[in-house]
């Protein structure tokens, strides 16, 4: 929703760009989140276990995707939010 924040006020589209080209690279790149990491670090620091994969796959992917996630729906899905914020962006531009 940060390209629809930017329609509204300006200056939040000079820190949604950065985070959505972050989403996009994730997306494209299967690039592991570096919160996952830090979260499994201070779980041992805790004496606790880790886990393998992501926050994402660990927590909130059974909730939202109870049949599974293949790679073909995830692309699918970050590219449609892709093309929304691109055309959020074109409007803005035109709108300048």
């Amino acid at each position: 929703f940060g390209g629809l924040l930017a329609l509204k006020w300006r200056p939040v589209m000079w820190l949604h760009l950065p985070a959505a080209a972050w989403g996009v690279a994730v997306e494209v790149f299967h690039l592991p989140c570096p919160l996952t990491r830090w979260e499994n670090l201070f779980r041992h620091l805790a004496g606790q276990d880790g886990y393998g994969g992501g926050f994402i796959e660990h927590y909130i992917l059974t909730l939202i995707y109870p049949a599974g996630l293949t790679p073909q729906i995830q692309l699918g899905l970050g590219a449609l939010v892709l093309l929304i914020n691109i055309a959020v962006y074109v409007r803005l531009i035109r709108r300048a």
